[in-house]
């Protein structure tokens, strides 16, 4: 089996980038080629993702969250195992299926081999995502934090990026269509949950990357809020976050489905596993158990 290894150097504080000898030597102990590639963008590592896809049986990368967004980009549909090292900030991808956030511990998934297909959000029918699909309050942070903050502070470059920018909670409308369900309200956030991670907490208890179902979080809020109506809202985020999902409030509504279509404002920005999506009203849909992934045996996924 040949097996091509993409990487970027400044991602994960550049540790992943001084161990590259002794990657390549564990992964020939299970491949009898590893091809190595040093990307220098997002959009280069969608190219060789795709390109790998036709030429490699195994693709091995190393990033984070928009790292793996990337490489879904380019892998697309295409039936082509993947192996992944976490080397981000927040890794909410690998939290979510328990893969070890270290080389070491990573590449032992990988040499063990014990694979899992897991499902994929496509979103407008062109877009994937494999773990959320987000908008509103903080969302924003995620890609338009520097990687450099991100190099210096990790994830505290986030919190520092919504104190700067984010504090004032914008108000969007939306209409959410689920089958027979129909919700229309206004909302600060919303978040399209394929994982149990965002934000690196387990926001998404009843989650699973493999069960043929998203779980959405809408919070809502009224048009135009007043200051104690505003107040709610940040009340509803901190609930929402810390109780894992195990909440009711009236402020936050809850919906499951594998199907959504999501009506809002023209210039509202989707953030795909940390990366800027498309605006406006989108169409998402679960691909069942579409991407071949190494994971942890024994491990809710």
């Amino acid at each position: 089996m040949n097996c091509l290894f993409l990487y970027h150097p400044t991602s994960g504080r550049g540790k992943v980038a001084k161990k590259i000898g002794y990657i390549r030597k564990t992964l020939l102990t299970r491949f009898d080629e590893v091809d190595i590639i040093a990307t220098d963008s997002g959009e280069d590592m969608t190219a060789h993702a795709r390109e790998g896809a036709e030429k490699y049986d195994v693709i091995v990368f190393s990033g984070g969250d928009g790292t793996f967004n990337r490489v879904l980009q380019g892998i697309g549909e295409r039936d082509v195992q993947l192996g992944y090292i976490p080397g981000g900030t927040t890794n909410d991808v690998a939290r979510s299926l328990g893969i070890p956030r270290n080389v070491k511990g990573a590449l032992g998934v990988i040499l063990n081999g014990h694979e899992e297909r897991l499902d994929v959000m496509r979103l407008n029918g062109g877009r994937y995502a494999i773990y959320v699909a987000a908008a509103g309050a903080f969302t924003r942070a995620t890609y338009t934090a520097k990687p450099s903050s991100k190099k210096r502070f990790g994830i505290l470059a986030y919190a520092f990026e919504v104190l700067r920018n984010e504090l004032r909670l914008r108000v969007f409308p939306l209409k959410i269509t689920c089958g027979e369900q129909v919700l229309e309200t206004h909302s600060v956030l919303i978040l399209a949950m394929n994982g149990r991670s965002v934000a690196g907490m387990h926001v998404n208890s009843r989650g699973s990357m493999c069960d043929g179902m998203l779980e959405m979080a809408v919070i809502r809020q009224k048009e135009r809020p007043g200051f104690f109506r505003r107040l709610g809202a940040y009340v509803s985020l901190v609930a929402l976050f810390l109780f894992r999902g195990r909440v009711r409030k009236k402020q936050i509504a809850m919906l499951r489905g594998d199907r959504f279509r999501i009506e809002t404002a023209e210039d509202v920005v989707w953030d795909l596993d940390g990366e800027e999506g498309m605006r406006g009203t989108i169409a998402v849909e679960l691909l069942p158990r579409r991407m071949r992934l190494f994971v942890p045996e024994k491990k809710k996924i």
